[in-house]
């Protein structure tokens, strides 16, 4: 690791703050589901991925599909950080003319990959990448995060049945099992029961995690990158809204307004 594991806990801390700041310059926000993926994403773009955020459109680089697009302020937090644009930008979060809307968008935010938003299509996209990449010879890796309520759509299974046909080895997916929707837990809507056994069966290769466990996820990372014949997916036990003690875990935490107050409570509990 080229980081030590106090050094990634700063940098989530770093990233859950600019999460926060941003969702209240707006005064509401998708805060529950952009906080539980940050560890994720701290991981992968300070140990794991090949790219340049001097030149986001590199050719060979690695790619990130956040299939769960409502997590956007969460990627973005890290982007920022990385320097992919102007941290003056996170106070523009879905307001007119910005380039951080609140779904991503590709076609707008430096260093993002897909369009998403629309729940149950990234993984397909991500595929296509990984396919690309494998005709190209160039050796990259496509990451995927998908949510637990966006799985109860038919069109992840459909592609997690085609991304193991075709041995997507350079393919890894996260599956961020925080256990809430936007209506209520996922266990009381649609649950996935297993959702671990469910894509061992679907021919990919597993591994069960603590999603806010630093080296956990970064071991599991390089061993999925051992695994070269089949898809890998890292079924991640999360808690929504992580860090913001108040609203950890609660459905309340998938879109709520974020006051000054609310910020300030917040930023104390990261400390």
């Amino acid at each position: 690791m080229r980081h030590s594991i106090d050094e990634l806990e700063h940098l989530g801390k770093e990233a859950r703050r600019t999460a926060l700041e941003m969702i209240a310059s707006l005064g509401k926000g998708h805060v529950g589901g952009a906080l539980s993926i940050v560890d994720l994403l701290v991981v992968l773009y300070y140990e794991e991925m090949n790219v340049d955020p001097a030149n986001p459109q590199m050719p060979g680089r690695d790619r990130l599909v956040l299939s769960k697009g409502h997590g956007g302020p969460g990627l973005y937090s890290v982007l920022t950080m990385k320097g992919y644009f102007d941290r003056k930008e996170i106070y523009t979060l879905n307001k007119p003319g910005t380039i951080l809307p609140s779904h991503c968008d590709r076609k707008l935010t430096p260093g993002i990959d897909m369009t998403t938003g629309s729940l149950g299509q990234g993984l397909s996209a991500a595929i296509g990448m990984a396919l690309a990449d494998r005709i190209d010879r160039n050796g990259a890796y496509t990451y995927c995060i998908i949510g637990d309520g966006e799985s109860q759509e038919g069109q992840i299974w459909e592609a997690g049945m085609y991304a193991a046909q075709a041995g997507l080895g350079h393919l890894i997916a996260a599956l961020d099992l925080n256990g809430q929707q936007i209506d209520g837990p996922v266990d009381s809507i649609n649950s996935l029961r297993n959702a671990a056994d469910k894509w061992r069966a679907f021919g990919w290769n597993v591994q069960e995690i603590d999603g806010h466990d630093y080296q956990q996820i970064y071991d599991a990372i390089e061993k999925a990158k051992q695994c070269t014949d089949r898809p890998n997916m890292l079924v991640m036990r999360t808690v929504k809204g992580k860090g913001w003690k108040r609203i950890e875990g609660t459905t309340a935490s998938h879109s709520r307004p974020v006051t000054a107050e609310d910020l300030q409570e917040a930023l104390r509990d990261l400390q």
